[in-house]
């Protein structure tokens, strides 16, 4: 049953946002060979998902006073982008289940998963090389500089995590952690999608710097509360198995 008040009014937009967009990424995906490539791509964005990137995506460019249709290309590149992070992820972490069904590599074996991962990322990039025709060619360009940038962010978070795994590290601290959660989990879930927004609101000019201290934060918060959720969750809410991630 939906909420009530500000909490339902955020479910409403997301829900929204989604059915917009994986809407039109699953309409438009393209054609992958071999013959079935195409559907395995589509496997996780056709699972339940909150869309919580796409939809800062467009709230930024909205809340600046943007034209609401030029941002949805880039949110779709960033939905596809998010799931190419998952399926990589699930691999590293060994993970069962995601959205409430198998991971790719635990139905389709791992060699399989990182080609479905790598196929995402690119017809992720290709959204990105449409806004060309639909932006223009200067912020088509400034947005994949800022996919760069948070690409690369994401990623050393990744390596920070996995180097504290495979160092069985213990003497961390707090600020170690919300290093960690700056670099993977804040770039790409809320500082990228609030600074592709602003750009497009404001056709390239200027810093998208506006909402970086809220991303951050938003991207903090959104970490720690999903690492409490995998420790004390239900799994048939979380969507994932308890105590995966440890």
């Amino acid at each position: 049953m939906a909420g009530t008040g500000l909490a339902g009014a955020v479910d409403t937009y997301l829900g929204d946002v989604r059915d917009r967009v994986v809407g039109t990424l699953l309409r438009d995906l393209p054609d992958l060979a071999p013959s079935g490539l195409a559907g395995l791509v589509s496997s996780y964005p056709s699972r339940p998902g909150k869309a919580l990137r796409p939809a800062l995506c467009l709230a930024a460019c909205g809340v600046l006073g943007g034209d609401g249709d030029q941002p949805l290309n880039s949110a779709v590149a960033l939905e596809l982008f998010h799931n190419a992070f998952l399926i990589h992820d699930d691999i590293q972490d060994e993970s069962e289940q995601r959205r409430g069904g198998p991971t790719l590599h635990a139905q389709f074996g791992t060699a399989t998963a990182i080609n479905v991962g790598n196929a995402t990322n690119l017809v992720g990039l290709r959204r990105l090389m449409e806004n060309r025709a639909l932006l223009g060619s200067q912020l088509a360009w400034r947005i994949i500089q800022e996919t760069e940038l948070m690409m690369r962010h994401s990623i050393e978070g990744q390596a920070i995590e996995l180097r504290w795994i495979a160092d069985n590290a213990c003497g961390l601290d707090v600020d170690d952690y919300y290093r960690m959660c700056l670099k993977k989990t804040s770039w790409y879930t809320c500082i990228y999608p609030c600074r592709v927004g602003a750009l497009v609101a404001r056709q390239g000019t200027g810093e998208p710097t506006g909402f970086d201290h809220y991303g951050w934060y938003l991207g903090a918060a959104f970490q720690i509360q999903d690492d409490l959720l995998n420790i004390t969750g239900d799994y048939h809410a979380y969507g994932k198995e308890i105590c995966g991630d440890l």
